[in-house]
């Protein structure tokens, strides 16, 4: 199998930043770029509907200033007088005195028609339909003529408002008619980057009133491309909404215009409302962008050439530790001598790799030790369990013979007489009894190791349970002379346990200190402890007997081994009463220790137990029981 190309950390490093860095840059750049678009499109929406709005406020402003001044003028007792050099004088004063910039004012006779005075020459500003008897000001708007023979317009000729009011002579009879021409709004060209945008003026039928190409002037909405969204404009507008959308209104080019509606109708023929747009194309909103993108291009190259060289400077501090710990562990084995772990680097993570590399060579060191120890445990429990199995099968085959010869020898009729029969047979009983001990005990230990051995827990009264095992056992006692002494007081001790469990452990337990106790004592006593978190008894077993050595005493709760393992030992046994003893006692939440001084010098087992509420004894009589060869003593 071909191995997977491999690179250097160092240039894994470099490679995996600039792989990291520079699309994530890209990609903050395409964002920031979108971002900016959008930006600068919200701005120049916004500027572009105040814009509108400006434009339609200025419009009727002006035109509502207009109203009035011809009001005002209408009134004057020089244009009632009809002197045409008085009125010709007047208008030239009164062209000067208005706000706003006006084509034309004219003085006409309302019956003949014939001009009395004007102020741009003999030309009629009338145009047709005018109503004569109207006493109002009326307002008119004028589109521009049609081409002519050059086929282009005056670029300077817009959208034009007429307005007209009769005037009155001095007898009070309808004479005259002031009228006043003047163009709608100034078309301003705009800067680059200007959001004020170009005026556009629609009317409610859709026809274009005002527009920066003046040979769109009097066309109509509905012969352009982009008829649906110029009429979702209008209808937006008129229903009050001043936004702003886009447009195209050439084909191919997009805009952006503010819109809004005029509050009220401007002219009286037709009656109607009208739409005022400020326009602009999307490049003049996004005039500022492509600096933006050079200042990107630039930051973008500049953080490219600076992340390489920071990889550059970076990576001796990141990989030349790596490389010192790696020829360290990669030459580790090959060390004679202890060789120290490199130290000192100049990056507290790297520091602390290192220490935990040696902390691990430590650790491995001591693990190999313990392997090695724990091999040998292994290789002595294998003969442990071997002489185990020698010794148990030797416990086995010794009752099982015992019966076996008893038995025939009841059977053929050997015996003398009935008593002797009888006695053959209780010692088949008794030593068939130790059998099925032994096999009891082989069985508790494979429940133990499977995890199965379970206790039942009740409450009872310990001293009462001490007592009948202690009366079970002075008779195996008395047998080998030895004084058994019970110092447990005469109270209840109330615990919560297994009955026949807790019973089978101190069956045990005052069975093993007889077993080894060939003269002396065999004391019971218990110690009750309630000043601890956890109340608990004490029962401590002590015998005069053998002792064990102190090198030797952790090896009696191990099942499978005994201090003595031979076959030809002295005392019987399968060695495994003190390990189902300590799991019978963990399992009912105590604890189960031995003592002793040395060989010849006696044991002590201690049991350490939890008490309950004696409330949760049950309601029987208590009794101290004292059998042969027992000596009761007061608690102490």
């Amino acid at each position: 199998m071909a191995k997977c190309r491999q690179s250097s950390f160092r240039r894994i490093l470099v490679t995996r930043i600039l792989l990291v860095f520079v699309p994530v840059l890209l990609f903050g750049e395409i964002v920031a770029l979108n971002k900016a678009r959008s930006s600068l499109l919200n701005t120049a929406r916004q500027n572009l509907t105040e814009s509108a709005v400006n434009k339609g406020e200025k419009i009727s402003d002006d035109l509502a200033a207009l109203r009035s001044n011809l009001i005002t003028a209408g009134q004057t007792k020089i244009i009632q007088s009809g002197s045409s050099s008085q009125i010709q004088q007047f208008l030239k004063q009164l062209k000067k005195q208005l706000p706003t910039p006006i084509d034309c004012l004219q003085v006409t006779r309302i019956k003949k028609g014939e001009i009395i005075a004007s102020s741009c020459g003999d030309q009629e500003i009338t145009p047709s339909g005018l109503s004569p008897t109207s006493n109002d000001v009326d307002i008119q708007f004028i589109l521009p003529p049609e081409l002519g023979k050059t086929g282009k317009r005056d670029k300077q000729n817009q959208l034009q408002l007429f307005l007209s009011i009769p005037v009155s002579n001095q007898r009070g009879n309808l004479a005259y008619r002031l009228s006043m021409k003047t163009t709608l709004y100034q078309q301003i060209p705009n800067h680059p980057g200007s959001l004020t945008g170009a005026l556009v003026v629609i009317a409610e039928d859709g026809r274009v009133l005002a527009h920066p190409f003046t040979e769109r002037i009097g066309t109509n909405i509905k012969d352009y491309a982009d008829v649906q969204r110029l009429q979702a404009i209008v209808k937006n507008a008129l229903s009050g909404s001043n936004n702003s959308s886009n447009l195209s209104f050439i084909e191919g080019q997009e805009l952006v215009a503010g819109f809004t509606a005029t509050a009220k109708p401007i002219t009286t023929k037709p009656s109607q409302r009208w739409i005022v747009l400020a326009v602009t194309s999307v490049e003049n909103a996004l005039f500022g962008l492509e600096e933006i993108k050079l200042i990107l291009i630039v930051l973008t190259v500049g953080l490219i050439g600076a992340s390489l060289l920071a990889s550059l400077y970076l990576v001796p501090y990141l990989a030349g530790p790596v490389e010192e710990l790696r020829d360290y562990a990669v030459n580790l084995h090959s060390h004679h001598a202890a060789q120290p772990i490199p130290r000192n680097f100049k990056i507290r993570e790297f520091n602390q790799l290192a220490q935990a590399l040696d902390q691990m060579v430590e650790r491995l060191k001591d693990w190999a030790e313990e392997l090695e120890m724990a091999w040998k445990e292994a290789k002595s429990a294998n003969q442990v369990k071997s002489q185990f199995l020698a010794t148990t099968s030797h416990e086995l085959r010794n009752p099982l013979n015992i019966i076996i010869n008893c038995v025939r020898l009841v059977r053929d009729g050997l015996c003398d007489d009935r008593e002797e029969e009888l006695e053959f047979l209780k010692k088949a009983d008794d030593t068939a009894i130790h059998l099925l001990g032994i096999i009891n005990d082989l069985l508790d230990i494979s429940k133990i190791e499977a995890g199965k051995l379970s206790v039942t827990l009740v409450p009872l009264d310990l001293r009462q349970l001490l007592l009948e095992v202690i009366n079970l056992q002075s008779v195996n006692v008395q047998h080998k002379g030895l004084q058994l002494i019970c110092d447990i007081g005469d109270r209840p001790i109330p615990i919560k346990c297994d009955i026949g469990k807790l019973k089978q452990v101190l069956i045990n337990i005052i069975g093993n200190a007889t077993k080894f106790t060939d003269e002396g004592s065999i004391q019971v006593s218990t110690n009750i402890n309630l000043t601890n978190h956890q109340p608990h008894v004490i029962v401590d077993i002590k015998d005069t007997g053998i002792g064990i050595d102190p090198g030797e005493q952790g090896k009696l709760f191990r099942p499978f081994v005994m201090v003595d393992g031979t076959t030809t030992r002295k005392f019987e046994g399968t060695g495994l009463g003190l390990a189902i003893s300590r799991n019978l006692i963990e399992l009912m939440g105590g604890k189960i220790t031995l003592e002793s001084l040395g060989l010849n010098q006696g044991t002590t087992v201690i049991i350490k137990l939890p008490l309950i509420d004696i409330a949760l004894l049950p309601n029987t009589e208590k009794k101290d029981v004292v059998g042969n060869g027992v000596r009761s003593q007061p608690l102490r």
